[in-house]
Formats: structure tokens, C-alpha cells, sequence
């Protein structure tokens, strides 16, 4: 259960695109603004009273962009409506979702019309403002995330994954790729994103599947659990993420790995804060924030401390910002306005950074309609920001009666047909129109390109047109190395095209360049086969001999490509690995994720060589044993399940993004249901934090949770009036009986009580609140 979210979605491109050649701006009717070109508004000259709905070149007017650069304008209405996403064609042209029944007002009237679509915008006159618009697909149910890839279109709309075929720009042959996509959740914690990364599989955000086409089939895989809204990669493919109230997080590793060990609740390297800093710095007051009443979100001027609705982290991979923008992620925060700047840096495979400035941002507006919700590279090598444009971004499910109270104040729930895309450009920057090649050659060249989009474009374009006529250049490309990203573009093209030889593989992991030496590791669960397996192991023990310390949680991680044809084997490069890494956080998990229900026999093994008990690796198989032998201990849920139907289904739409499908809390975002003395404890406590929320910090099983490690709030359900007491009984009678809970039911009657009885609340408990009932 969380705070404001909203469903952002990174796309990927797929296609020849052009570059933008021009700096005027005059579709769609709006001549854009620059904002560096009128003089900046002083916010406290500002009546903030209201928030009057502005045209594009007006609420332009109203951004603060940093030094020496300029924002323009794209696209808006009356072109298009509420976009959340967009992503280019083979002809330059922008494919837009737009999500039209998203809360049109504050109770979500009519949120489940089929009034979505995906538009196809198109800047015929070739003035870099889009002046063109197609309806490619519409009668879409809030709609949230596309990739163009092959001779079609992947469209993420609840609950299902489709693809369709393009033919004249319609529709054709539509597939059912996946019915669970967004299995669980509701509108603001389902799975978005479809970004299509440097390993040629397809990622989410808030999700745990991976999909790839092969022939005529798609392929599905669990992997990791991401983030919330909004997916990157870097020039390495490692994966960039965050939640509502956090800044980045990050995988320091190739998402394929480690994934493997349901014992094991998170593995080092992956999920990891990269930016631990979460304050924000609006520029205007921003009281309509879902819980701006409550202590320490707000400041004395009423502006957010920290980000309650983080989103659409991107990593900078464009050619046009200059050196200093060479290891920046950009955050979006719609609920203050505003874009940040965060400057990373490599150690090992370590990544970490701070945020560019202190007491500013990159980007800031002050009106409040300005929704910046999905950021983007493009072919231009500038940053692109959706901006929803509107009034209401916070769900009905969590929206609270002090927020009513704020939408209602400023009039902010009309109108909701508005929407602009922006994209930031160095000042004075004129970029021309380049149509890119098409052909074999000069994709392989564009494998090298100093912009990161580009390249992905080049490998995708040689892996979607399965150019075998490539292999001789992207072989040769592989091998030198002047140039790394040609390299490793080149490596994983070749895994696209299925072209991958051992000797070239082997030849990459001798190098000295970690980057390639990386890649090739990363590669190898692509090449293991049973008539290789036994030369990649020896490589690996190589490795391990020579020290390579950076290559070791590789190693540990590959051991689970090598336990499908010998299980020995692996087994003896995990104890070595770890033996030689017995404090290595990373190692250590590495290894463990290879060992599901056999992590007791493996400490025992490792025991004979490692007798020190109180080293990492020994503390990290006892978790795992213990997490084993709980889970062995939960009860049925499909018992559950038949007992309350209403209270899973519940569960699974608000609680369990939070809390986990085992109730085991996840990571940044909600503590533990299971043995919860909360949810098993007093049941009048229970339902008042169900019905109206609890700020944090909050003791459960004698541990502490609080802010960064969990979000600092959880939002009710009972300011919701449509949300019968009977469901909200079931809900709560089913954790109490969930996993090793063995709590008495709760009644619709007690819950109808509690409801009368706190009928005037209007904010969340504290814990001191609570216990003092």
C-alpha cells in the first residue's frame, strides 16, 4: 500500500529515425518559447492560489531549465491528449499512448471506458514540431506501455501483453503474448515499461518477467523484481529503476543473473540505491501532494522535502550535453514539477553517485499542471520529457480527503484533454535532419556511435532484420579495440543473430578492458551448450586462479548455466569461488542464488574448508535456510483463497506491491504482514491502519522500519466510500491467517463499526495514535 503513483512507461525504439534539424517550433498552433529567452519568474512574486490551465507557449514560460540549455516544444494539444509515453518509427514519426480515462475526476467516474489509444504523430513540414496525427489503435483500457520491434508492436493494456502486426500503418494478426501481464496491482502498481535492453530481452518496471521473440514465439522468463515506474539502462545494459519515494536504484550486474533462489530475499547487486539522496527542491509551493499535512513532507514554505512520486529515471546516453553529462540520470518528480540531475561514477562494478546540485534542479516549473512523467533518449541526442499536462495525477484508490480538498481548492480537475513533449537541447544547438542507413555496412559502423541511441537502434535494426550478411563485419567489430561500445554492441548483436562462436567469446574474456571482459561474462548463458559447458568452466576457474576479482560474482552467477549439464562441476566452482570470497557481499549472494533447497548441504560442504561462522557467506546461507523453513511453514493458499475471495483479490490489487506476495515486505517500499505482531495483534488497531493509513515509523518483530529502508507512509483504503466493509474484512481476515499468521477472522460488522466510528478522519495514524486507543 502506497502513496501517489502514477504509471510511467520506458519504451523502446525500434526503426530508422531521423534527426531533428531545427530549433523553430510552430505545430499544432504553439509557437514555442525558449525559457532562457524571458526573464526568470520570481516565485515569490507568484499568487500560488490558483493553478490557471496554460497553453504550451505559456506554461513554457513558466520552466527554469539550468544554464545553457533550452527546452522545446515537440508536440501538444489539440494533437494529443494525456500522453504517458511515445516512441519513434522508422520515419521519424512519434507513437503516442495516451491514457484518456485515467481519473477524470476524484472518484475515477468512467476509469474503465475503453477511450484509450496510440497515436501516430508525424512533422510533415519538417520543422521539428509534430503537425500530423493517426489513430493507430483506440477502444484501449488505460493502456500503458509499447515496443516497436520486428514487423510489428508489443501494447501493454491491463491485464493483458499483445502484439500486433503493422500493415499501412493499421493493425493486423493480433497475438496474445501474455494474459498476466499486469496480473495484480491496480493502475498504479502494475507492470510498464517493455524497454528493450543492450541483451536483447524485453524488461519492466514493477515486474519479474522478461519477454523475447524468437521465430514466431515469445519467450517468457522470471527475473528480477523492479522498481515501480520507469525503466533505463546504461552503455553497459545494467538496469536503472526507482520507486515513488526514492531516487535511483540499480543493478550493478547483467539482469539475467541471479535470479534463481525463491529462498532468497534479495541478492547484493541488484535493487541497490545508487543515489541514496531523496530531497527534492521545488520552485513553487507544492501543498497538493497526497500527504502534505503530515510532519516533514513539506517545508516551512510548503514546498516537498523528498520525492513521493519518483519516476522515469533515464540514463543520459545522448552526444549533444557535453562531457559533464557523460554519467547522468535524470529523475522525474510530477508532483513538484520538476526534473533532477544525479551524476554517477563506476567503482569496479559498484555504482554510486550524488545529485548534481544542492538546493536546485536541472529542471523546475512553476505551474502545477506540468506532469513531467516519462523521460527519454532520442536520435538528436537530446533529452525528451512527456509531459501529462493535468490537474489529478494521484489515484482514487489512495487519494486522501486533504488532497480532495487541494484538487477542489485550485480547480484542478478540469480540463484533462491536454499534453505536450518537450525535448532539452544546449542552447543554439541545430541539430539537421539525417535519415539513418538501413543497410548492413553502415549499421555495423553505427555499432560505435558516440550516442548510445543510436547504437541500440543499429543492433536492433541488424537483430530485427536478422542481417546474416553482418556476422564478417560484427565479428571483426567484436574484436577490436579502439573502440569498446563497438565491441560490446557487436557481441550482443551476434547473440541476437545467434552467430556466436566460443573462440570469439573466450577471446573477450582475456582482455584487459573490464567493460568487454564484462559483456563476455554477461554473454556466456547465451553459449553454454552441452558441447561447451566443460571449455567455458575452465575459463571461469581461470579466472578465479588469476584474482580477477571483479569477474567473481559472474563466476558465481554462470555456475547456474553449468548446473544443467554437470552439476558437479558447478557445485566445485561455487565452493571455490566462494572459499576464496568468503566476505565478499556480492560473492556471497551470487553464490547462494544458485543453491535453492540445498543451501544447508552446500554450508556444510563450505564448513570443511571455511570453519569461520561469522564470516558473510556463513550469515547469508542461514538466512536462506531460514527463509526456506518459512516458507515450508505457510499455509495452503488456495484454502485461503476459496475462505476469502474478496480479501485475496484485494490483496493482491493494493497490498501485495508493497508487502509481497509472501508477505515478507519488499525492499524500499512496505515492511512485513508475516508474523506481524500488528496484523495478528489487536484487531481494532489492525482495521483503523487499513481504513485511513499509518505514518512510519513503525517497530514489527522488534526491528525498526523507517524511511529510505521502507516508504514513511501507508495510505488507507477507507476514504474510499465504494469500498465495501465486506471486502476490507476479508482482506484483513485473510493476512491474519495468511503464511505463519494464525490470527482470529475479522467481522464486516467490526469493520463497519471502526468505519462509523472514525467517520471524520482525515489523515493517517502514528503508532503513538495507535497505542493509545
Amino acid at each position: 500500500m502506497k502513496k501517489f503513483r502514477y504509471p510511467l512507461l520506458m519504451l523502446t525504439l525500434a526503426g530508422t529515425l531521423f534527426y531533428c534539424k531545427s530549433n523553430k517550433q510552430a505545430g499544432s498552433q504553439i509557437v514555442a518559447t525558449n525559457v532562457q529567452e524571458t526573464p526568470k519568474e520570481d516565485p515569490a512574486k507568484i499568487d500560488f492560489s490558483k493553478s490557471p490551465f496554460l497553453t504550451a507557449q505559456e506554461s513554457m514560460k513558466k520552466i527554469q531549465v539550468e544554464d545553457g540549455f533550452e527546452v522545446k516544444l515537440v508536440a501538444s494539444e489539440p494533437l494529443i491528449s494525456t500522453p504517458v509515453a511515445f516512441s519513434f518509427d522508422q520515419k521519424g514519426r512519434m507513437w503516442v499512448i495516451e491514457m484518456t480515462g485515467y481519473m477524470p475526476d476524484t472518484v475515477g467516474t468512467g476509469e474503465d471506458i475503453p477511450n484509450g489509444k496510440i497515436v501516430i504523430l508525424e512533422d510533415k513540414n519538417k520543422d521539428g514540431v509534430m503537425d500530423d496525427r493517426k489513430v493507430f489503435l483506440d477502444s484501449l483500457v488505460l493502456p500503458r506501455a509499447i515496443c516497436l520491434i520486428e514487423n510489428g508492436i508489443l501494447v501493454g493494456e491491463p491485464t493483458n501483453l499483445w502484439f500486433f502486426e503493422i500493415k499501412n500503418d493499421k493493425p493486423v494478426n493480433k497475438t496474445l503474448v501474455d494474459p498476466l501481464y499486469t496480473e495484480g496491482g491496480n493502475v498504479e502498481h502494475q507492470p510498464n515499461g517493455l524497454m528493450r535492453a543492450m541483451d536483447n530481452w524485453i524488461y519492466n518496471a514493477k515486474s519479474s518477467k522478461r519477454y523475447r521473440r524468437q521465430g514466431n514465439k515469445w519467450l517468457i522468463e522470471q527475473t528480477h523484481f523492479r522498481g515501480q515506474w520507469g525503466i533505463s539502462q546504461d552503455n553497459y545494459g545494467r538496469l536503472y529503476y526507482n520507486n515513488n519515494s526514492q531516487n535511483l536504484l540499480s543493478d550493478f550486474f547483467s539482469p539475467g543473473f541471479g535470479a534463481n533462489n525463491k529462498n532468497q530475499r534479495n541478492v547484493a547487486g541488484f535493487n541497490e540505491k545508487s543515489v541514496a539522496n531523496n530531497h527534492v527542491y521545488p520552485i513553487r509551493p507544492t501543498p497538493g501532494v497526497n500527504r502534505a499535512y503530515m510532519k516533514g513532507v513539506v517545508d516551512d514554505s510548503l514546498r516537498l522535502v523528498d520525492f513521493t512520486a519518483a519516476c522515469s529515471p533515464l540514463v543520459y546516453r545522448g552526444n549533444l550535453f557535453g562531457k559533464a553529462y557523460e554519467s547522468n540520470v535524470f529523475v522525474a518528480e510530477p508532483s513538484a514539477n520538476l526534473i533532477k540531475r544525479n551524476i554517477i561514477n563506476d567503482k569496479g562494478y559498484i555504482v554510486k553517485g550524488e545529485q548534481a546540485y544542492k538546493g536546485k534542479e536541472f529542471l523546475a516549473s512553476t505551474d502545477e499542471r506540468f506532469r513531467p512523467v516519462s523521460l527519454y533518449n532520442a536520435p538528436d541526442g537530446a533529452m525528451y520529457i512527456v509531459d501529462m499536462y493535468r490537474g489529478i495525477i494521484q489515484h482514487k484508490t489512495y487519494l486522501t480527503p486533504y488532497l480532495k480538498g487541494q484538487i477542489g481548492k485550485r480547480n484542478l480537475t478540469q480540463p484533462l484533454s491536454a499534453g505536450r513533449i518537450y525535448k532539452v537541447v544546449p542552447k543554439n544547438t541545430n541539430s539537421k535532419i539525417t535519415a539513418l542507413p538501413t543497410d548492413a555496412e553502415s549499421l555495423v559502423k553505427l555499432l560505435g556511435d558516440n550516442n548510445g541511441w543510436i547504437r541500440d537502434y543499429a543492433q536492433q535494426r541488424l537483430v530485427d532484420g536478422k542481417m546474416s550478411q553482418a556476422i564478417p563485419a560484427l565479428e571483426s567489430a567484436s574484436k577490436q579495440t579502439a573502440n569498446t561500445f563497438l565491441a560490446i554492441h557487436a557481441l550482443w548483436t551476434l547473440e541476437g543473430l545467434n552467430a556466436l562462436k566460443t573462440d570469439e567469446v573466450l577471446a573477450l574474456l582475456n582482455q584487459t578492458s573490464w567493460p568487454v571482459r564484462m559483456e563476455a561474462l554477461s554473454v556466456l548463458p547465451s553459449v553454454m551448450s552441452a558441447q561447451t559447458y566443460k571449455t567455458y568452466t575452465s575459463a571461469l576457474n581461470k579466472l578465479i586462479d588469476q584474482n580477477d576479482t571483479l569477474s567473481a560474482p559472474y563466476v558465481a552467477f554462470l555456475a547456474h548455466n553449468i548446473q544443467k549439464f554437470d552439476k558437479s562441476a558447478a557445485n566445485d566452482l561455487l565452493l571455490k569461488v566462494a572459499k576464496k570470497y568468503p566476505a565478499n557481499r556480492y560473492v556471497s549472494d551470487a553464490v547462494i542464488s544458485n543453491l535453492q533447497d540445498y543451501e544447508d548441504v552446500f554450508k556444510t560442504e563450505l564448513l570443511a574448508s571455511v570453519s569461520d561462522t561469522t564470516l558473510l557467506i556463513q550469515k547469508q546461507l542461514n538466512r536462506a535456510i531460514a527463509q526456506a523453513a518459512n516458507t515450508r511453514g505457510n499455509r495452503d493458499p488456495q484454502m485461503l483463497l476459496k475462505e476469502f475471495p474478496k480479501g485475496v483479490a484485494l490483496f493482491t490489487s493494493v497490498c501485495q506491491t508493497c508487502h509481497g506476495p509472501d508477505g515478507n515486505g519488499v525492499k524500499s517500499l512496505g515492511p512485513p504482514l508475516n508474523q506481524s505482531e500488528w496484523v495478528t495483534g489487536d484487531k481494532g488497531k489492525l482495521i483503523s491502519i487499513v481504513l485511513f493509513g499509518l505514518t512510519g515509523p513503525v517497530k514489527v518483530n522488534g526491528h525498526i522500519y523507517k524511511t529510505p529502508e521502507v516508504s514513511g507512509d501507508m495510505p488507507g483504503i477507507g476514504y474510499d466510500k465504494d469500498m465495501p466493509s465486506e471486502d476490507v474484512a476479508q482482506l484483513l481476515s485473510f493476512i491474519r491467517k495468511s503464511w505463519r499468521n494464525n490470527g482470529e477472522k475479522i467481522t464486516t460488522e467490526e469493520v463497519a463499526s471502526t468505519r462509523k466510528k472514525l467517520s471524520a478522519r482525515q489523515k493517517a495514524f502514528t503508532v503513538e495514535e495507535l497505542n493509545g486507543m
